[in-house]
């Protein structure tokens, strides 16, 4: 059974826990993105100090969920369309990789655990529904399955540590509904199969495109969101 990577940290110190709680508010939209962060109100909120909180947050720094600005302070990184352009390009190139490296090192096992996790999100009522396709963290998640069967150990650390909760982070806050449901998990139907034929450059190629199309399917939900903002704003003034 492979690791939750959001639940990879052992959890031995105040800080780790401040860490780990937070690391998952953000991700899921709790604490809001673009946020301002109050180290006063947060230390008190979670019974710390503000040494171990600040602790925290420099660990939420180098996951790309916190940002600190010169006379700005500390804030949630917001989820803009220029970032979301940015962690995908970069998203993109590494998963391809980590696909390709899949095809030629996953064991039997792990490509059938594969099919078989596939098998239980196409059986879940909201799947079958189109409401939604929430992918959970950790070795329930489809992705994450593929770069641990990567074996390429810097490859798994780039991802599911340095970027891969920014990555989470849109997915979660900005998923799929409607039609684009069925479309990922064929995507995801195909990319198990080349996987398993060891077609490593057709493994690459398939990923590389179905992320691409988890970008634009994000990209139209924020684009909408921007234009409900904007039309907001201009009632309000």
């Amino acid at each position: 059974m492979t690791q939750h990577f959001l639940n990879d940290t052992a959890v031995t110190t105040a800080s780790d826990k401040v860490f780990v709680d937070m690391r998952r508010e953000i991700v899921e939209g709790s604490i809001a993105q673009g946020s301002k962060i109050s180290e006063p109100e947060l230390a008190k909120r979670y019974g710390v100090s503000r040494a171990t909180l600040r602790e925290a947050l420099n660990r939420l720094e180098s996951c790309y969920l916190v940002e600190r600005k010169a006379n700005i302070g500390c804030r949630v990184v917001a989820l803009t369309a220029d970032r979301l352009i940015e962690v995908y390009q970069v998203r993109s190139a590494l998963e391809g990789l980590a696909c390709r490296l899949a095809a030629d090192n996953m064991e039997p096992d792990e490509v059938q655990g594969l099919k078989q996790l596939l098998n239980q999100h196409l059986h879940t009522q909201r799947v079958k529904e189109g409401e939604s396709y929430y992918q959970e963290a950790g070795d329930l998640d489809f992705h994450y399955r593929i770069i641990k069967g990567s074996k390429n150990a810097h490859l798994i650390h780039l991802l599911c540590h340095d970027l891969y909760q920014l990555i989470r982070m849109y997915r979660v806050q900005m998923g799929m509904v409607g039609p684009r449901v069925s479309k990922a998990f064929d995507e995801h139907l195909a990319i198990i199969n080349a996987i398993e034929n060891h077609d490593g450059e057709l493994a690459e190629m398939l990923m590389k495109r179905h992320i691409s199309a988890s970008q634009a399917n994000i990209q139209t939900k924020f684009d909408g969101y921007q234009s409900l903002q904007a039309t907001q704003n201009e009632v309000a003034s």
